[in-house]
């Protein structure tokens, strides 16, 4: 078992002995959310990333810097030492940090000390000073929350909303023929095909995942108020932004952002948590229209043996997961809010107000990431009852008034409309009854009455089938 897994099993073991004991759902009822989560939210990884970031910065400072005597007698052999001060970071490392800490009263301080301690420890203690140099907290905080954000996104959430989206294509190639009685008002509606609306929500779903994908996540490098001041006084012969961007870009592998005050302004993550609320709204719809199928018996639950519907009523199978997703997207758009609303906002050139707001972004991450879970749960365990939706289209023949005013407007009647209302308007229809009005249309001609007379509302569907191919 390697080094990384290891550790990952011994946080996941923590969480499932805290779990009986935990204040949020995530870190108990959910732990295995979060046991996907913490490599990347938790104070663990925030201590991780820093002095990942301390330790790149001290390599970057004596690559791209003519620092004088001292930094350039840094031997390149040594690099590997300082490397694996980040690559080996331990959870007894992070008890130290967090022990550094209990005196310095500052989590950033107490990483940059941990940081300087390392190096002494593997006889380059010479180079301590270099640790941190320029740099404010921010510097190295905003640069590991980019890195927390940028892998939480690629490894854990964006493959999960990947999941759905083929998921729900599968349904709507699978059902793109099968016609089914839409409901516009909660009313019966022009029929449309089961396979067409899963793909209405694959384009949704599809569109916001690719603006997320796109999104550009920015680090800031440039010192105590975004002026490289520090850095200047000491080495004014230095070109200090070309520096910072060669270390963002390059080393970090982020994009930079060269005009700030203390703080990276976290439009990045502003626009992050935007995309995702969009993605749950969509998903929160989703989830009402299956939850509304289900009760309509549109959609079958599947049966798993074992399973208890009611602690009462035996015959029950509750549509829980998509119940527990849409409960789930409240709280993760509750705090996609909060965090889209405050972080742009900061008194002058920096408060820490922000500090403990972005604490919390894992949690929205969390919600977001079990709501989508509980969906593609649900989903498992669905499939669709063409007996019922058949039955429903051949007693619902009074929606072929649509096409027949349409057809009668086509010879310019005004009244069309009118006269279709009062024939089908609060009534129930038979198809005799449309047969005999399309029959009495004397003015159609024999090709658009054979036309309307063949069409039934399983047959009424459109282009419902050709917009699915259209999308595959």
């Amino acid at each position: 078992m390697s080094y990384s897994d290891t550790l990952q099993q011994i946080i996941s073991n923590r969480l499932d002995d805290a779990a009986p004991f935990a204040l949020c759902p995530l870190d108990g009822r959910y732990v295995a959310i979060a046991k996907k989560l913490s490599p990347y939210f938790s104070d663990f990884a925030l201590n991780e990333n820093r002095v990942k970031v301390e330790v790149l910065w001290f390599i970057a400072m004596t690559e791209l810097v003519n620092g004088g005597e001292v930094l350039d007698s840094f031997d390149p052999k040594d690099r590997s030492k300082v490397l694996e001060i980040a690559e080996n970071f331990s959870l007894e490392d992070y008890f130290e940090i967090k022990k550094i800490e209990s005196k310095t009263n500052h989590d950033v301080k107490a990483v940059e000390i941990f940081v300087r301690n390392k190096l002494t420890s593997a006889g380059l203690g010479k180079f301590g000073s270099f640790v941190h140099f320029g740099c404010t907290s921010e510097d190295i905080t905003n640069v590991s929350y980019a890195l927390m954000i940028k892998n939480a996104l690629k490894r854990v959430l964006l493959p999960k909303m990947s999941k759905l989206i083929n998921t729900l294509a599968d349904f709507a190639i699978d059902y793109e023929d099968i016609p089914m009685m839409a409901h516009t008002h909660g009313q019966k509606a022009t029929p449309t095909t089961v396979g067409k609306e899963f793909a209405v929500h694959v384009s949704r779903f599809k569109k916001i995942l690719d603006s997320l994908e796109k999104v550009e996540i920015t680090a800031k490098f440039n010192g105590a108020t975004g002026n490289y001041s520090a850095d200047s006084v000491a080495y004014p012969g230095e070109n200090w932004p070309v520096i910072a961007e060669h270390f963002i870009t390059d080393y970090v592998g982020l994009s930079f952002n060269q005009v700030t005050t203390q703080i990276e302004p976290h439009g990045y993550i502003c626009e992050i948590c935007d995309l995702i609320r969009a993605f749950n709204n969509v998903l929160i719809d989703f989830d009402l229209d299956i939850w509304l199928y289900v009760s309509m018996n549109y959609l079958k639950q599947i049966p798993v043996k074992g399973e208890v519907g009611s602690s009462t009523m035996p015959h029950k199978i509750n549509p829980i997961k998509f119940e527990n997703s849409e409960s789930n997207v409240w709280f993760s758009n509750a705090l996609l809010i909060a965090l889209s609303d405050k972080l742009p906002r900061s008194r002058m050139q920096r408060d820490l107000s922000d500090s403990s707001t972005q604490r919390n972004i894992g949690l929205a991450f969390g919600y977001a990431l079990q709501a989508i879970s509980q969906t593609n749960s649900g989903l498992s365990k669905i499939t669709i009852n063409e007996d019922v939706i058949k039955k429903d289209l051949e007693s619902s023949w009074e929606v072929l008034a649509e096409p027949i005013q349409t057809v009668m407007r086509k010879y310019g009647l005004e009244n069309a409309y009118d006269r279709l209302k009062e024939l089908t308007r609060g009534k129930n229809i038979s198809k005799e009854d449309i047969q005999s009005f399309i029959l009495s249309l004397d003015f159609l001609s024999s090709e658009d009455k054979a036309t309307l007379l063949e069409l039934t509302p399983s047959t009424y569907t459109g282009l419902a089938s050709e917009i699915v191919d259209s999308m595959f």
